[in-house]
């Protein structure tokens, strides 16, 4: 992949959600601010797993350099997905922003335990989500340093 001029080359980033409207807008935000990113999406916890250890339908999936992991998914709760990735030897080093609607202490703190590298809570305004979207990918793409793709 060949970088773009600005100096910023493109990642992958992997969204783990169920609700089809937060994907459409998620989506959306990556299109409308001309976010050159690639977004692969899965829609439950089980799923995420076999993408993220390229089994089965996945097994020619690149490895995402972000995750954008909801709590709240069908077959495997997406505390349970952070806690396999997180003791994975080859997933842990791929940063993981839980983006949910859960604004409970409890699910913060619980994401946080099970090294999640940022909680953000989905704003329900569209204009909003996609300042939000913009910003986590501003900060990934541009301020943080990503480890190699493994």
């Amino acid at each position: 992949m060949t970088a773009p001029a600005d100096g910023k080359s493109p990642i992958e980033v992997l969204l783990v959600e169920d609700d089809p409207g937060d994907v459409l807008m998620t989506q959306e935000a990556f299109e409308e601010h001309k976010l050159r990113n690639r977004l692969s999406v899965v829609s439950d916890g089980a799923e995420a797993l076999a993408y993220l250890r390229q089994e089965g339908q996945y097994a020619d999936a690149v490895s995402p350099d972000l995750i954008l992991l909801d709590l709240n998914l069908p077959r495997r709760d997406g505390r349970e997905v952070l806690e396999e990735i997180k003791k994975d030897e080859n997933l842990r080093r791929i940063p993981v922003v839980v983006l949910t609607t859960s604004e409970a202490d409890e699910d913060i703190l619980r994401s946080y335990q099970l090294h999640a590298n940022a909680y953000v809570t989905k704003p329900v305004d569209f204009e909003r989500f996609i300042s939000v979207v913009r910003q986590i990918d501003e900060f990934f793409v541009s301020v943080v340093k990503l480890p190699p793709r493994g």
